[in-house]
């Protein structure tokens, strides 16, 4: 006889821990074995299981370190001593425990040139470097093949130079001078991130990646720092430690982003790390005021990769779960910069990885279309305008841009180019749209002077209709639905002519106030394609970094922004968002990415 629960029940798989998005995500750090010499400003090359560590300052009184140790995964032991004693050098990261470099630093005279090869047992003096720095430059490769990058000589410097095996030659500079940065990969394929630049604030969280002709910039770290330490490939590495303040925070990088894993147990700066084959295992060591600490990291070479809406049994912690993408959760994180940095301009896009950003301030006609990872010029406006539609615009492939300061001009995106159509029957500025397509949306408010409007119209692909009226005349609020369901969000208000925490909600044939936002609100960005589900990031005057998602009932503050902005190109939904340019009040061009986080949830009856 057939039981009820195979009739009616589903199988829920068994597992020991929690599922993982990568290997790398599952991995954390756990106590090494102690170096024999506690010091800082050390350098280190090698694997988790066969690494060197030389260089140093130890104290107190303070001395520059001459020994090198080796480490066979669960102990250090003394290996030769170096020729020359020296602190904040560099070494061919991706070098081996028998075959390795460490080149320039800080001696008693200060900045040296000097270059030492190591063969398992002895150190000899090999080709200088051409430009002698003394303050941590960034160092990978092998020990025939690596760079120099970088470092302080003073002044901070961007050049870099490459070592062949005898001599080192000058090649292309980095983009912008920095040192005390960290480094991954091999001569033709290497990764530099974080450090410390001589303008305000000092720290960066820049990152560069070179292919063996020319430097790129990528995205940045999401906490900016200096004497930062790295290891790995340059598709595939880790960031830990690093000041101010002395941090513990490791970051993932799978290529093209920086992603938050788990924390080193204690917070250090001024340490060196090692491992050569990617993020799955690294060693951290020294550091700090003369520390002989050691912290291994290891990800999990078995694991269940997570999915989303994946139901499963943990027999470790005895719970039922489900994995699920949470909001309101999540956190922003840098992303690459507009080719022209502008705000007040419109933009469209369902997707982080689909955004299109267009017009701007000084009316400009520019477009662009973001991938994901960067941002490009696609053809322009036929009118060049600012203080046009805000909100969701529409696609990637198909938008509008409507209306500017003031005119009636509506402008259709095919995702090629850009066709003047039937205009609006009241010209306006810094009106609020929610458009699906470019053959469906609406708009609502605006600017025609002198007062603020509580005009609606409604576009359905041929003709614009004015339908009923908002409840209280705004501009430079931010927009999203459809023409049957739609939300319009803060703006400046009349009155009191200020920006404003009002919410307005459309069900096709009337405005309704609805819950406000917590936090007023005017030329902010927006994600999100419902009058159910959206965030809202960002505002001007002020530059507010807050974001705020709305459920189709109430608002909740989540992380914000890390750079206080308005005037923002807003795109995206509320799993993944950007936020792109703005005035804090300069004009910028850099590109926020906000993520929802992913969960494996317990499943509690109640």
């Amino acid at each position: 006889m057939s039981k009820y629960k195979e009739i009616k029940g589903f199988k829920v798989q068994t597992l020991a821990s929690d599922t993982a998005a990568s290997q790398t995500l599952g991995g954390s750090w756990a106590s090494g074995g102690n170096m024999n010499t506690a010091r800082s400003a050390l350098t280190a090359s090698g694997t988790s299981t066969a690494g060197l560590a030389m260089q140093g300052e130890k104290g107190p009184p303070s001395t520059y370190e001459a020994t090198a140790e080796e480490y066979n995964g669960t102990s250090w032991a003394n290996g030769g001593d170096m020729n020359t004693a020296r602190a904040q050098g560099a070494a061919s990261k991706n070098g081996t425990q028998t075959a390795s470099i460490t080149f320039v630093g800080r001696t008693a005279p200060g900045a040296v040139a000097l270059n030492e090869s190591y063969n398992g047992s002895a150190w000899t003096e090999v080709g200088d470097v051409n430009t002698a720095v003394r303050a941590q430059p960034g160092g990978t490769g092998t020990s025939t093949a690596a760079l120099k990058i970088g470092g302080a000589g003073p002044p901070i410097k961007a050049e870099v130079e490459s070592w062949d095996g005898s001599s080192w030659t000058e090649i292309a500079d980095l983009n912008g001078v920095k040192f005390a940065m960290g480094s991954a990969g091999i001569q033709t394929a290497s990764l530099v991130f974080g450090g410390a630049v001589p303008a305000g604030p000092g720290l960066t969280g820049q990152t560069e990646q070179w292919n063996g002709s020319s430097w790129t910039e990528l995205s940045d770290m999401n906490t900016a720092r200096e004497y930062v330490q790295g290891n790995g490939l340059y598709t595939d590495a880790l960031g830990y430690t690093g000041s101010p303040p002395t941090t513990a925070k490791t970051e993932f990088w799978n290529g093209s982003t920086w992603t938050e894993v788990a924390d080193l147990s204690t917070a250090i700066s001024n340490a060196s790390g090692a491992g050569s084959s990617g993020s799955d295992a690294a060693i951290c060591q020294g550091g700090g005021s003369y520390s002989a600490a050691t912290e291994e990291w290891t990800a999990p070479s078995d694991f269940t990769k997570q999915n989303l809406g994946q139901v499963y049994y943990n027999s470790g912690s005895n719970a039922f779960k489900v994995t699920e993408q949470a909001v309101p959760t999540g956190a922003w994180a840098s992303g690459n910069s507009l080719n022209t940095g502008r705000n007040s301009g419109s933009s469209a896009g369902t997707t982080q990885n689909t955004g299109l950003a267009f017009g701007g301030q000084s009316s400009s006609a520019l477009t662009e279309s973001y991938n994901g990872t960067s941002w490009t010029e696609v053809n322009d406006l036929n009118t060049g305008r600012n203080e046009a539609s805000k909100g969701m615009g529409g696609t990637q492939t198909s938008a509008l841009m409507v209306g500017g300061s003031p005119t009636t001009v509506v402008e259709s995106w095919n995702g090629t180019s850009w066709t003047e159509i039937t205009e609006i029957n009241t010209g306006r500025g810094n009106n609020m749209i929610a458009a699906t397509s470019n053959t469906s949306g609406m708009i609502m408010g605006g600017e025609p002077p002198p007062s603020f409007s509580v005009d609606t119209e409604v576009w359905n692909g041929s003709a614009w209709t004015e339908v009923a009226n908002l409840n209280k005349g705004r501009n430079n609020g931010v927009g999203t639905g459809t023409v049957t369901a739609s939300i319009v969000i803060g703006g400046q208000i009349q009155p009191p002519n200020a920006a404003g925490q009002e919410v307005e909600s459309w069900n096709g044939s009337s405005w309704t106030e609805i819950a406000e936002v917590n936090t007023a609100t005017r030329s902010a960005g927006l994600s999100g394609t419902t009058n159910t589900d959206t965030l809202v990031f960002g505002s001007n005057p002020g530059a507010s970094a807050k974001t705020e998602y709305w459920n189709g009932s109430s608002w909740t503050e989540l992380a914000d922004l890390a750079t206080g902005r308005g005037g923002i190109y807003g795109f995206g939904s509320v799993y993944g968002a950007g936020a792109a340019g703005g005035t804090p009040p300069a004009t910028i061009a850099s590109t926020e990415e906000w993520n929802a986080t992913t969960l494996n949830k317990t499943i509690t009856v109640s």
